[in-house]
């Protein structure tokens, strides 16, 4: 049980504008997770990840920063961040932000200094006066905007809103080491890194080529494999300059990239030993809730990962649609069944908020949208109670994105030792306190819609997806933990009988 403390953590993502309201303004902020805070130490998490505090025109929500330094004032202030940090090392709890390197806002003094226009990447247009190239911004459209001011453009691989730095100049490559020690020096234990794959881009700007068969829907309905603009080998030297930044410090900091490749071979090259840390598997987030296809993800994930890397698993985030909607259709026995999966793997595990009471996606009407490609479901407040502002916000208050169903709650989930939430919390106190679930991840046979597999430290999981019952033969032991929790404690000598979407912990 030795090694990292990121070997085997759980990390749970927040997303500080739906966490909790503390001013009555409608908006989540700081001291709201801080008040937060032992609810998170009671589940027994590791480390907490703010999805981006930073000031921001919000034209991306965040993930366009204008000041690398500051805090949001919507969230709060620098001193607010510091009580953050205070309160949740009392709690052992580890804080890591979201760091946003591969672009900034087009508000950022960077991108109106003429000192630092080389910063960005500007090309000159093509003799017809069209974009330097064919790329495609990720939100559709030319990946450039022509500045009339210049005459030249501009790159963006998101929004026009968010110029691409150069990550080939040294001097942006100098700024961000000292980003990171600001931040590291304040005691903040890690960055999740935005676009942590995209950093670097070509050299010579060469067309992308079209679409392949195997590319992800998302590039399909772009027309093109984004071979010039994302997935470059050397995004890898960054991630490494950055690692050795990270050793400066005692204990060393923790950089967990957003990875995103649909590719498990792509994924693996990123997973170096002297690189980051935590490489998120966005294959296993968008497979089916399929027992053979994410058996399948997991074992060519623990096939393909070089020895030293430490797995990550999440299936849901801010940017990805709940999985308590996605996977299970609100099914409380297939979400309980995903949970039970999902922190019995080997190596870490991300849960978003909302994921331990099974919180579903809401559906937000057209007037109450903010997000330009309806990222806003997966965004609304954390439900605490039952109450009008269900705890988020003060009754009365109109949160800035609807409240969904309230039934699904902390508050009621907490006090019933049957709920989801209840379970997400033995499931992590399994996880850290015992030897059951660690060491080498082995799949074994199972009845088809099952998925079971066994750990080294001593567990057989067994997790039935499908609709009917199922009996795996030749199994002995104690139930442990069940997403039935009656059947905690019990023994199992020969079949083990699983109902429909229903999963087990046994010590085996």
């Amino acid at each position: 049980m030795s090694g990292p403390w990121w070997d085997r953590a759980v990390i749970y993502q927040v997303y500080p504008r739906s966490y909790a309201d503390s001013n009555g303004d409608g908006i989540g902020d700081l001291p709201g997770i801080t008040s937060k805070l032992d609810h998170l130490a009671w589940l027994g998490v590791d480390a907490l990840w703010l999805s981006p505090t930073f000031p921001s025109p919000n034209a991306d929500w965040g993930y366009d920063v204008a000041d690398y330094r500051g805090v949001h004032p919507d969230l709060g202030s620098l001193a607010d961040m510091e009580q953050l940090l205070i309160e949740a090392e009392r709690r052992h709890i580890r804080v890591l932000l979201d760091l946003v390197p591969n672009h900034t806002s087009d508000e950022h003094p960077w991108f109106h200094d003429p000192a630092k226009r080389d910063w960005y990447v500007w090309r000159d247009p093509k003799p017809d006066g069209s974009p330097p190239n064919n790329w495609k911004s990720v939100f559709g459209g030319p990946a450039w905007t022509l500045d009339d001011r210049s005459g030249q453009y501009y790159l963006h691989n998101f929004l026009a809103k968010q110029p691409d730095l150069d990550w080939w100049n040294e001097d942006v490559r100098h700024a961000f080491d000292e980003i990171l020690r600001f931040w590291f020096d304040r005691g903040v234990a890690g960055f999740r890194i935005d676009v942590a794959h995209a950093l670097v881009k070509d050299r010579q700007l060469r067309d992308n080529p079209p679409a392949r068969p195997t590319d992800s829907p998302s590039w399909q309905r772009a027309g093109q494999w984004p071979k010039h603009n994302m997935g470059l080998p050397e995004a890898v030297d960054v991630h490494r300059r950055w690692r050795r930044v990270a050793e400066e410090y005692d204990p060393e900091r923790l950089l967990v990239g957003e990875t995103y490749t649909m590719e498990l071979e792509k994924l693996a090259t990123y997973a170096v030993p002297d690189g980051l840390q935590l490489c998120m598997n966005f294959v296993f987030l968008h497979a089916p809730f399929v027992a053979e296809q994410l058996a399948a993800v997991v074992g060519e994930t623990e096939r393909l990962l070089p020895a030293s890397a430490t797995p990550v698993w999440h299936a849901s985030s801010h940017d990805d649609p709940r999985f308590a909607t996605r996977w299970c259709n609100g099914d409380e026995a297939a979400i309980r069944c995903a949970l039970v999966a999902l922190l019995s793997l080997r190596g870490a595990c991300i849960l978003y908020q909302g994921d331990e009471i099974g919180m579903e996606a809401v559906d937000v009407p057209p007037e109450r949208e903010h997000d330009m490609v309806g990222r806003d479901p997966g965004r609304t407040p954390m439900v605490w109670s039952e109450e009008d502002g269900a705890g988020f916000t003060a009754p009365g208050v109109e949160p800035w994105l609807p409240l969904g169903d309230r039934s699904r709650n902390v508050g009621a989930q907490r006090a019933d030792p049957d709920s989801i939430l209840t379970l997400t919390r033995d499931l992590i106190v399994l996880r850290k306190h015992r030897g059951l679930l660690t060491g080498a991840y082995e799949r074994i046979e199972a009845p088809p819609g099952v998925w079971a597999f066994r750990r080294e430290g001593g567990a057989l999981v067994a997790a039935n997806l499908g609709e009917t019952a199922v009996v795996l033969e030749g199994v002995s032991g104690a139930i442990v933990i069940g997403s039935d929790r009656s059947r905690d404690d019990e023994v199992v000598e020969g079949p083990l009988e699983l109902g429909p979407r229903e999963a087990v912990v046994l010590a085996a």
